[in-house]
């Protein structure tokens, strides 16, 4: 529509001589004169009075226009490039990301750090302590070893007793033991480990009781219970062994069932770790409280259990990746080296110095020092994993990366999605 007045009769009139001369719309060209620039200026003259030529302002949303195009067509084939350069293809110079900072909200941690103290750690040693002495006694008992069934009872009663005293004042009253008989729940390594210690508690305790038959009287009523001690033993001995494995490795999946990453990741190698822990030091009783001559069990648990150990210490080296760092830095680093140490000189003085008792024992305090060291390094370095941000944040991203690069497979070779 036409605008009323002077300025709409003089519109109208040049829109009218543009369609005589057969242009219907004006042409603007950068480097030269546009087609209608004399019918433009010959039109200036009437527009001389006042308002702006129509030409002008189309020219002029047309400029705005192509430099908006020209805006966006640069940004989006910057972006592309930038994409480009991230992917690898392309050219370009590189883009270079500074190092990423793993910071959280307020400087907090990610995860709630596990409140446990070192009367945890200490938990878990006692309870490696007890499992390999109650192992040990059933070897000597079942092979005529008098002195390796005698250490290994009354070490496993001493044993499974720290283990009570230290896990009831993690707990903080003794009623909550008490409290967690009410419900058996076989997917709660919690629920199973105090079915576990009350299973294995009182068989220990009757195991380490029998031994004392030898002190008592041989008439009269304790003269009777002196008999009746022996088989009792016996079978409380076998019963304490029995149970002592699953006492020995439920610690291990109590600490894998853990948000901790490092202790999340390392749920194959943990449990066998404490075996081989478990073992050794049951053994390392045994070299110091039997002669060489009846220290032969225990030299081969030795072996085993230092087998074990390794073992599981050096796949969690090499399988956790970023996670095996907690491991190998600071002070748990420190701990763990120190107990692979101890646990190598143990087994060669307990192989090499069968007819020493001095060696024996020197062998057999270095791989309970060895157990002590590893407990508290696999301890201090799960609580180191839970306190920096990048142990959390940067495996998250790599299993995002490696579900989103498994769903851009074909659908032959796509990796379902992990829940």
């Amino acid at each position: 529509m036409t605008p009323p007045g002077p300025v709409g009769d003089r519109f109208r009139r040049f829109r009218e001589r543009l369609a005589a001369e057969g242009d219907d719309r004006p042409q603007v060209s950068d480097d030269r004169p546009s087609a209608t620039s004399g019918a433009a200026a010959t039109s200036g003259e009437e527009f001389a009075s006042g308002g702006d030529h129509p030409s002008d302002r189309g020219t002029a949303a047309s400029s705005r226009r192509g430099d908006l195009t020209a805006r966006r067509s640069t940004e989006a084939g910057g972006r592309q490039g930038r994409r480009r350069r991230r992917r690898g293809g392309g050219g370009g110079e590189e883009l270079r990301v500074p190092e990423a900072e793993f910071t959280s909200y307020y400087g907090r941690p990610i995860l709630k750090g596990p409140v446990w103290k070192w009367d945890i750690a200490a938990y878990l040693f006692t309870g490696g302590l007890a499992a390999g002495s109650s192992l040990l006694a059933a070897g000597g008992q079942l092979t005529g070893r008098p002195a390796l069934r005698r250490a290994g009872r009354v070490t496993a009663l001493a044993a499974v007793s720290a283990s009570a005293v230290f896990l009831v004042k993690d707990l903080g009253r003794p009623a909550r033991f008490h409290h967690m008989l009410r419900v058996a729940k076989p997917t709660s390594p919690m629920s199973m480990g105090t079915w576990i210690l009350t299973a294995y508690g009182p068989a220990a305790g009757v195991a380490a009781i029998a031994e004392a038959a030898g002190v008592l009287p041989r008439h009269g009523l304790l003269g009777l219970a002196g008999r009746a001690l022996p088989p009792i033993g016996h079978v409380a001995g076998l019963l304490a062994a029995g149970t002592a494995p699953a006492l020995a490795t439920y610690t291990g999946v109590l600490l894998a069932d853990t948000a901790v990453p490092s202790w999340h990741e390392a749920y194959p190698e943990l449990p066998v770790i404490f075996a081989g822990s478990a073992l050794a030091s049951g053994a390392g009783v045994g070299l110091l409280a039997a002669p060489p001559a009846q220290a032969g069990p225990a030299r081969r648990m030795a072996v085993a259990g230092a087998a074990l150990e390794l073992y599981g210490a050096h796949r969690v080296e090499t399988r956790l990746g970023l996670l095996s760092e907690p491991y190998r830095l600071g002070r748990p680093g420190r701990l763990l080296r120190a107990g692979r140490l101890l646990t190598a000189g143990g087994v060669a003085g307990a192989l090499l110095g069968r007819r020493s008792r001095v060696v024996g024992a020197l062998s057999g305090t270095a791989l309970l020092a060895a157990s002590v060291l590893t407990r508290f390094g696999i301890f201090y370095g799960g609580v180191a994993s839970a306190r920096d941000p990048r142990y959390t944040v940067v495996p998250q991203r790599e299993r995002v990366e490696a579900r989103r690069i498994g769903m851009d497979l074909p659908s032959d070779r796509a990796v379902p999605p992990t829940v």
